[in-house]
């Protein structure tokens, strides 16, 4: 059991992997938490999807080289969310159909973009579905600063964001910049969801923004043990899924949201359960008073 364990971390890129996928878990469970909380999972799904673009142009202009597709895709992403903030507030159009209409034109551009890439397929596939083990020394600084300026962010606005996550209608009457701090909200999303590329990748990275806080928004009621348990469920979710990419030879991103999904999946079950065999209880108790 134990060289099991022990085995894949004689390799440095399973050390920095495990880094990868921590940072990772860490600020997409802070910010998935208030992402839930606010009910913007459609939001984050077409955010996690117009980053496209800028993954594509940044591939294009450094010549085939991955080293500027971060900034290219924070690009993207902090233009997307910003566009859509844009639209929605205008009063003209809702939210749910500006996020429609940036999220499938944006995506359409990154299809078309890559389409003119002769070896697309090949070259870019870890960006669609991520490749954790490829994570290098650079790519982690980057994930930790902005990482750090994510969760210090939220720290700095805890009590904002808690009051417009519970009671919008509150955050009005205190006058709090609502409108601002949806936006900061969104450009959040978009550093969380850009540090989680390489990782899970564009196709899959909603996954760990919403699929641990939804899973501990149905363990506790309390916010900040919220952010806990859901940083842990993402952070343990990466580790197993990591291995098991490890050993199976499966890819480490599809491995990682798997896990994570079968997390969620035995938590709703049990609650479920449970549930029904205290409703039985009360039943019971009620029909023996009777």
């Amino acid at each position: 059991m134990m060289e099991w364990l022990f085995e894949p971390l004689q390799y440095s890129f399973m050390w920095r992997g495990l880094l990868a996928v921590f940072l990772m878990g860490s600020v997409c469970a802070v910010v998935g938490t208030f992402v839930v909380l606010r009910g913007m999972a459609f939001f984050g799904d077409a955010l996690a999807h117009t980053i496209l673009p800028g993954v594509a142009i940044g591939y294009l202009v450094s010549g085939g080289q991955t080293s500027g597709l971060f900034w290219w895709a924070l690009g993207a992403a902090l233009l997307s969310s910003l566009g859509i903030g844009a639209i929605s507030r205008s009063g003209r159009i809702k939210e749910d159909t500006a996020i429609g209409i940036v999220f499938a034109g944006m995506f359409a551009l990154g299809i078309t973009l890559i389409s003119t890439v002769r070896s697309y397929s090949v070259d870019l596939t870890h960006f669609l579905f991520g490749d954790v083990l490829g994570v290098r020394d650079r790519d982690l600084w980057l994930s930790g600063i902005f990482g750090a300026l994510v969760l210090i962010a939220v720290l700095g606005f805890y009590k904002e964001f808690l009051t417009l996550s519970f009671d919008p209608v509150l955050a009005t009457t205190l006058r709090l910049p609502v409108g601002l701090l949806n936006y900061f909200l969104m450009v959040l999303m978009a550093l969380a969801i850009v540090i989680s590329l390489q990782t899970v990748g564009v196709a899959l990275m909603v996954a760990m923004l919403i699929t641990p806080a939804a899973t501990a928004y149905l363990l506790t009621p309390r916010l900040p043990r919220m952010i806990g348990v859901a940083a842990l469920i993402a952070c343990l979710s990466g580790a197993i899924g990591l291995y098991l990419s490890y050993y199976l030879g499966i890819a480490s991103g599809g491995a990682i949201v798997l896990v994570t999904t079968l997390i969620f999946l035995l938590v709703w079950v049990s609650q479920g359960s449970w549930r029904q065999v205290r409703h039985q209880k009360e039943v019971g108790a009620n029909h023996g008073q009777s």
